[in-house]
């Protein structure tokens, strides 16, 4: 009995996966409120009932991608965070890791660049708190740095909430970069493109990197000005 049980589990858990897969890709020309659940039951080939078997609605499914979007991005960017390198080098790897995930996920950040301000509110909600939780252990990370003696909660939380709207909104543009870059790549084969000119996802590293240092120069100096007070 406990192996029949297991084995329906098993199942439950991969027809779920279907449907979270499926969604995602239906997602990649449409808004969550555009898309009915009919429409992704049959991409997986099950009957539309069996769907409220995994959630309750299409809203439950967008805040489930949510969590899978923007769950493993959480793990990486805290632990280089956590490092105890120089200011620098800790802002080259995280934006090097949001492109690989970017790379990656390129559906998950679509998504989510849509849906944060889409028009499903419980996926909205669900991602403004995952992003609440990011800067939470952002927040947490800053804490432990020596740079951060003498600051108050508020403040190291708003740095970390500056440090998460950079990299989310880093994340949305690399993906409207990269595309433009394989798109200008086909239409230069063949007939030679300029060489050394700087990719629209170049530009977009470069300009993020500029900007959080922008940010680590201000943390050096936000108590020398007073900015605590």
């Amino acid at each position: 009995m406990s192996h029949s049980l297991g084995v329906r589990q098993v199942q439950k858990q991969k027809t779920r996966q279907a449907l979270l897969d499926a969604a995602l890709g239906l997602l990649e020309e449409q808004s969550l409120s555009s898309l009915g659940l009919r429409e992704v039951t049959r991409v997986v080939g099950v009957a539309p009932t069996a769907f409220y078997r995994h959630f309750k609605d299409m809203g439950e499914l967008g805040v489930a991608l949510v969590e899978e979007a923007l769950g493993s991005l959480h793990v990486m960017v805290r632990a280089i965070l956590a490092e105890q390198d120089g200011a620098e080098e800790r802002i080259d790897r995280t934006v090097a890791v949001v492109q690989q995930h970017v790379r990656h996920h390129p559906l998950h950040i679509r998504f989510v660049a849509r849906e944060r301000h889409g028009g499903v509110r419980d996926v909205r909600l669900a991602i403004a708190g995952e992003m609440d939780r990011f800067a939470e252990e952002v927040a947490a990370a800053l804490k432990s740095q020596p740079v951060s003696e003498g600051w108050c909660d508020d403040d190291v939380r708003m740095l970390a909430e500056l440090y998460v709207d950079r990299l989310v909104t880093t994340a949305a543009a690399l993906l409207d970069a990269e595309a433009d870059d394989a798109e200008g790549a086909d239409g230069v084969a063949g007939a030679g493109g300029a060489a050394g000119s700087e990719g629209a996802a170049e530009r977009v590293v470069r300009v993020a990197r500029r900007q959080l240092r922008l940010i680590s120069i201000g943390r050096r100096h936000w108590r020398e000005e007073g900015g605590g007070e």
